[in-house]
Protein backbone atom coordinates (compact mmCIF):
# COMPACT_ATOMS: atom_id res chain seq x y z
CA UNK A 1 0.00 0.00 0.00
CA UNK A 2 1.31 3.24 -0.78
CA UNK A 3 2.13 6.20 1.54
CA UNK A 4 -1.04 7.98 0.90
CA UNK A 5 -3.15 5.32 1.26
CA UNK A 6 -2.00 4.71 4.50
CA UNK A 7 -2.04 8.06 5.52
CA UNK A 8 -5.89 8.20 4.38
CA UNK A 9 -6.65 4.72 5.98
CA UNK A 10 -4.56 5.94 9.23
CA UNK A 11 -6.86 9.40 8.96
CA UNK A 12 -10.21 7.66 9.02
CA UNK A 13 -9.25 4.69 11.18
CA UNK A 14 -8.30 7.17 14.10
CA UNK A 15 -11.09 9.58 14.19
CA UNK A 16 -13.53 6.36 13.84
CA UNK A 17 -11.94 4.34 16.48
CA UNK A 18 -11.37 7.52 18.83
CA UNK A 19 -14.95 9.05 18.63
CA UNK A 20 -16.34 5.73 19.10
CA UNK A 21 -14.15 4.98 22.19
CA UNK A 22 -14.79 8.60 23.51
CA UNK A 23 -18.02 8.11 22.88
CA UNK A 24 -18.46 4.38 24.49
CA UNK A 25 -16.37 5.82 27.18
CA UNK A 26 -18.47 8.96 28.00
CA UNK A 27 -21.56 6.79 28.67
CA UNK A 28 -20.35 4.75 30.93
CA UNK A 29 -19.97 7.48 32.95
CA UNK A 30 -23.25 8.48 32.38
CA UNK A 31 -24.90 5.62 32.79
CA UNK A 32 -22.89 4.96 36.43
CA UNK A 33 -23.08 8.86 37.79
CA UNK A 34 -26.19 10.25 36.24
CA UNK A 35 -29.06 7.97 37.03
CA UNK A 36 -29.16 9.03 40.29
CA UNK A 37 -29.10 13.01 39.04
CA UNK A 38 -32.89 11.77 37.69
CA UNK A 39 -34.32 14.72 35.17
CA UNK A 40 -32.80 17.40 37.34
CA UNK A 41 -29.47 16.87 35.58
CA UNK A 42 -26.21 18.11 36.30
CA UNK A 43 -25.05 21.09 35.27
CA UNK A 44 -22.09 21.87 33.97
CA UNK A 45 -22.44 25.77 32.69
CA UNK A 46 -25.20 27.43 34.60
CA UNK A 47 -28.25 25.72 33.19
CA UNK A 48 -27.04 26.11 29.42
CA UNK A 49 -24.96 22.43 29.61
CA UNK A 50 -26.63 19.92 32.11
CA UNK A 51 -25.47 16.20 31.97
CA UNK A 52 -28.52 14.48 32.25
CA UNK A 53 -29.05 10.64 31.45
CA UNK A 54 -31.58 9.60 29.16
CA UNK A 55 -32.33 6.12 27.09
CA UNK A 56 -33.25 6.39 23.75
CA UNK A 57 -34.61 3.66 21.94
CA UNK A 58 -35.49 5.65 18.76
CA UNK A 59 -33.11 7.70 16.44
CA UNK A 60 -32.08 11.66 16.40
CA UNK A 61 -34.56 13.49 18.40
CA UNK A 62 -35.84 10.30 19.62
CA UNK A 63 -38.06 9.38 16.75
CA UNK A 64 -39.29 5.95 15.97
CA UNK A 65 -39.15 5.05 19.83
CA UNK A 66 -42.08 2.50 18.91
CA UNK A 67 -41.79 0.80 16.02
CA UNK A 68 -41.80 -2.95 16.38
CA UNK A 69 -38.45 -4.85 15.65
CA UNK A 70 -36.76 -0.98 15.93
CA UNK A 71 -33.83 -2.53 17.95
CA UNK A 72 -33.17 -4.70 15.00
CA UNK A 73 -34.19 -2.43 12.15
CA UNK A 74 -31.80 0.58 13.33
CA UNK A 75 -29.25 -1.73 14.17
CA UNK A 76 -29.34 -3.28 10.14
CA UNK A 77 -29.82 -0.11 9.33
CA UNK A 78 -27.17 1.04 10.76
CA UNK A 79 -24.72 -1.54 9.79
CA UNK A 80 -25.61 -0.82 6.06
CA UNK A 81 -24.66 3.17 6.91
CA UNK A 82 -21.49 1.81 7.92
CA UNK A 83 -20.99 -0.41 4.22
CA UNK A 84 -21.84 2.49 2.23
CA UNK A 85 -18.94 4.82 4.59
CA UNK A 86 -16.62 1.93 3.78
CA UNK A 87 -17.41 1.65 -0.12
CA UNK A 88 -16.90 5.78 -0.13
CA UNK A 89 -14.16 5.82 1.88
CA UNK A 90 -12.53 3.01 -0.90
CA UNK A 91 -13.29 5.67 -3.68
CA UNK A 92 -12.32 8.61 -1.73
CA UNK A 93 -8.80 10.03 -3.26
CA UNK A 94 -6.64 10.51 -0.40
CA UNK A 95 -5.89 13.99 -1.42
CA UNK A 96 -9.63 15.23 -0.17
CA UNK A 97 -8.45 14.85 3.62
CA UNK A 98 -12.06 16.64 5.14
CA UNK A 99 -14.06 14.48 3.21
CA UNK A 100 -11.56 11.09 4.88
CA UNK A 101 -11.95 12.84 8.34
CA UNK A 102 -15.69 13.52 8.08
CA UNK A 103 -16.32 9.66 7.17
CA UNK A 104 -14.13 8.78 10.24
CA UNK A 105 -15.97 10.89 12.30
CA UNK A 106 -19.76 9.61 10.92
CA UNK A 107 -18.45 6.38 11.39
CA UNK A 108 -17.15 6.24 15.03
CA UNK A 109 -20.84 8.09 15.81
CA UNK A 110 -22.30 5.34 14.20
CA UNK A 111 -20.43 2.60 15.42
CA UNK A 112 -21.08 4.26 18.86
CA UNK A 113 -24.69 4.31 18.67
CA UNK A 114 -24.84 0.74 17.13
CA UNK A 115 -22.96 -0.63 19.86
CA UNK A 116 -25.50 0.66 22.46
CA UNK A 117 -28.57 -0.41 20.53
CA UNK A 118 -26.99 -3.82 20.20
CA UNK A 119 -26.29 -4.87 23.82
CA UNK A 120 -28.57 -2.26 25.09
CA UNK A 121 -30.91 -2.11 23.29
CA UNK A 122 -31.06 1.72 23.53
CA UNK A 123 -28.46 4.43 22.85
CA UNK A 124 -27.69 6.05 26.23
CA UNK A 125 -27.54 9.79 25.82
CA UNK A 126 -26.73 12.71 28.38
CA UNK A 127 -25.76 15.89 26.93
CA UNK A 128 -28.52 18.78 26.87
CA UNK A 129 -28.20 22.00 25.92
CA UNK A 130 -30.37 24.87 26.33
CA UNK A 131 -29.04 28.31 24.86
CA UNK A 132 -32.54 29.53 24.61
CA UNK A 133 -32.29 30.90 20.71
CA UNK A 134 -33.66 27.82 19.18
CA UNK A 135 -37.69 26.49 18.89
CA UNK A 136 -36.37 23.72 20.89
CA UNK A 137 -35.93 24.35 24.29
CA UNK A 138 -34.01 22.63 25.80
CA UNK A 139 -32.51 20.59 22.48
CA UNK A 140 -32.79 16.70 22.51
CA UNK A 141 -30.51 14.80 24.58
CA UNK A 142 -27.99 13.69 23.33
CA UNK A 143 -24.77 11.70 23.13
CA UNK A 144 -20.80 11.88 21.74
CA UNK A 145 -21.79 9.89 18.98
CA UNK A 146 -24.83 12.14 17.88
CA UNK A 147 -22.03 15.34 17.99
CA UNK A 148 -19.35 13.10 16.22
CA UNK A 149 -22.29 12.45 13.54
CA UNK A 150 -23.59 15.72 13.20
CA UNK A 151 -19.64 17.70 13.00
CA UNK A 152 -18.65 14.84 10.19
CA UNK A 153 -22.40 15.90 8.46
CA UNK A 154 -21.12 18.99 8.66
CA UNK A 155 -17.76 18.57 7.08
CA UNK A 156 -18.65 16.47 4.62
CA UNK A 157 -21.16 19.66 3.15
CA UNK A 158 -18.51 21.80 3.25
CA UNK A 159 -16.46 19.59 1.29
CA UNK A 160 -18.74 19.01 -1.06
CA UNK A 161 -19.80 22.75 -1.19
CA UNK A 162 -16.23 23.28 -1.96
CA UNK A 163 -15.49 20.76 -4.52
CA UNK A 164 -18.46 22.03 -6.21
CA UNK A 165 -17.08 25.48 -6.23
CA UNK A 166 -13.83 24.51 -7.41
CA UNK A 167 -15.06 22.20 -10.16
CA UNK A 168 -17.21 24.99 -11.51
CA UNK A 169 -14.56 27.97 -11.31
Amino acid sequence: MEAAARRKYWLFGSLALASAVLDQATKVWARGRLPGFGRAGMPVWDRKLVMVYAENPGIAFSQLQSIQGGRVLLSLVSVVALVLIARYLHKTPASRQAMIASLGLICGGALGNVIDRIWRGHVTDFIMVNLGVWPLNPWPVFNVADAALVAGAILMGLGLWRQRRDETT
